[in-house]
């Protein structure tokens, strides 16, 4: 499934407000992972990145920065409004909004609580799953679509020809025209007849290759 719950981390490290940037950076370094959420009573009061601390910080060399770690609290460098999202969300609705807004993690939540986070790291490990990068003996064709309807005539050429679809990936091509790409990964090592049944039904077949 495709869903956050399924995606997510479930142990997620956290610390409270009061714990200082010291203490964060630490963790960070110690766990090898860039974001913390802050968590309060059982609630997602604020998150912290490793960037964060490094800002707030003076710079390395600096015989004072150990002391201004220590005395700084990780609730005066936090951001408070959280970007968040629900264990059923879609993964594709965390790309979509590590990608608008530019962030690298989502903490997920039930409620106000805390239950899990996505990182973009997940995001990928998901998308590669979907998109079977891992799937030895079938191969990839990419068709040329022109008009409404082609992806489901596509699709039942491919099934005609006795072989599973995979996956499906549509590259759009310009707002104002329908034309798309549908990229399938098939299970066959060899699509020579599919690709002659495409081509004799008039679909243009720009490439294919075969997974190893």
């Amino acid at each position: 499934m495709l869903l956050m719950r399924d995606w997510m981390k479930q142990e997620v490290l956290t610390l409270g407000p009061e714990a200082s940037a010291f203490e964060g950076l630490r963790l960070c370094r110690e766990r090898r992972i860039r974001h913390i959420p802050i968590v309060e009573d059982d609630r997602l009061v604020g998150i912290v990145s490793d960037r964060d601390i490094r800002s707030a910080s003076s710079p390395l060399g600096d015989p004072q920065r150990v002391d201004v770690l220590k005395r700084t609290r990780l609730e005066d460098m936090m951001t408070r409004k959280v970007i968040t999202t629900a264990p059923e969300n879609t993964i594709v609705h965390a790309a979509q909004e590590m990608y608008e807004r530019k962030i690298e993690s989502l903490p997920v939540v039930s409620g106000e609580k805390l239950v899990g986070i996505v990182t973009s790291a997940d995001v990928m490990r998901a998308l590669v799953a979907v998109i079977g990068v891992h799937e030895p003996g079938h191969s990839r064709i990419a068709v040329q679509a022109r008009k409404p309807g082609d992806l489901a005539e596509v699709t039942g050429i491919i099934q005609n020809r006795g072989v599973d679809i995979f996956s499906v990936l549509s590259s759009p091509g310009k707002v104002t025209s329908p034309d798309r790409t549908l990229i399938f990964q098939v299970a066959t090592r060899d699509p020579t007849n599919v690709i002659r049944s495409l081509e004799e039904a008039g679909y243009d077949v720009h490439w294919w290759h075969h997974l190893q």
